[in-house]
């Protein structure tokens, strides 16, 4: 069962819970119902307050649900509540994050980020939620003082290999600068695909470099950084493009930071691609919340280029005006702006043409009119 708390503070609050029920999906789950609850402030102990809990139930038992997904963040004490009110597990949106990324990462690299930032998720949620969490004697036999309580041990352990983890992700860190530098030293230009999840960037990246990487309508399908060397024709220098991890609403800070070694590709690209889902009908939010993430990790200033993917799906009138123009950015800075899809390979030669214009050094401003005063269905968010 999904449910969605509208605290009337959230512009972006989707009422629909299309995403989470998405997310569900990639999570291997299958959504049986959804509730919106409106409230002022969350609830101390329920979140939800106790007449919306006794509500969802009685949802829970007449339709049978194994399990409540909430799409904010509840807190170790609230999710506590919530299990033991409703009889059947509860799990908040950083939670079925954290799952879909444990089953989505196979690198080494990838697979240590993810257990970091679920050890860091776990341990604000040692609060008695298990009956072995009893207190234990110490000592041999009967003799000897009260032991530690196992949620203490538990604790303790879960620190210890948290710091064992950031020790590895450390030496990680400095294996990609060491390739960073190698690659900088040989003069190619660093590109980065940036971009929602599900926008489409593992198919453009494929498209571009026919590398195989794998890419599925599903989001977060890849969370592992691949480079690839990008050929752009006779006497244009060769570049480098990777593709990197999705972004998402709410994306929990526990995952930004696990995933510093892979977001660490964008922050050290000299130009980024931003890929857009052109058929989202969340297509501004989404566009938002990238941008959002990118100034958090410090490259919102990094240039770009936007790239609206998918446009074989848009409907005849939906279609855009201009197969190659410009935009301006929401901080103010104009940009070239390409439609393609990675599908059909329809636009791609123009991207191809751009790359090769910043792998030559030249402005990548392309020189036609200026957007046309008509309302422009992908202009950014304001």
């Amino acid at each position: 069962m999904l449910v969605g708390v509208d605290f009337g503070r959230d512009p972006d609050f989707d009422d629909s819970l299309d995403e989470l029920a998405l997310l569900a999906s990639t999570a291997g789950d299958e959504a049986v119902a959804r509730v919106i609850a409106r409230r002022k402030a969350p609830d101390a102990a329920l979140f939800i307050g106790s007449g919306k809990a006794d509500e969802i139930k009685a949802l829970v038992l007449g339709h049978e649900a194994e399990a409540v997904l909430f799409d904010q963040a509840l807190s170790p004490v609230q999710q506590r509540n919530l299990e033991v009110h409703l009889g059947v597990p509860v799990s908040d949106r950083t939670g079925l994050i954290l799952e879909i990324f444990a089953q989505r990462a196979r690198s080494h690299e990838g697979k240590l980020q993810v257990e970091l930032a679920q050890l860091q998720y776990l341990a604000t949620r040692l609060v008695r939620r298990w009956s072995h969490l009893e207190r234990q004697r110490g000592g041999i036999g009967t003799r000897g003082g009260p032991g530690e309580r196992q949620m203490e041990l538990d604790r303790r352990m879960i620190e210890q290999r948290i710091k064992q983890l950031k020790i590895k992700l450390h030496k990680v860190e400095r294996q990609r600068d060491t390739q960073r530098r190698a690659r900088a030293r040989g003069g190619s230009l660093r590109v980065s695909l940036v971009g929602y999840t599900n926008a489409g960037k593992s198919t453009l990246f494929n498209a571009l470099t026919k590398a195989g990487s794998y890419a599925a309508d599903q989001l977060f399908a890849t969370l592992d950084t691949t480079t690839r060397g990008m050929y752009l024709g006779e006497g244009v220098p060769q570049l480098v493009l990777s593709d990197t991890v999705g972004f998402i609403r709410d994306l929990p800070h526990k995952l930004v930071d696990a995933f510093k070694a892979t977001l660490q590709e964008a922050s050290e690209a000299q130009l980024l691609l931003h890929v857009i889902d052109a058929n989202s009908p969340k297509l501004h939010e989404q566009w938002a919340e990238v941008e959002r993430v990118l100034e958090e990790i410090g490259v919102d200033e990094t240039p770009q280029v936007v790239v609206f993917n998918k446009i074989d799906a848009l409907p005849a009138h939906q279609q855009p005006r201009s197969a190659l123009d410009w935009v301006e950015r929401p901080n103010g800075t104009r940009v070239a702006r390409v439609f393609v899809s990675a599908h059909s390979g329809e636009g791609l030669a123009n991207l191809r043409q751009l790359l090769a214009r910043a792998a030559l050094d030249e402005p990548l401003i392309p020189d036609v009119p200026p957007p046309s005063a008509q309302p422009d269905l992908f202009a950014p968010p304001h």
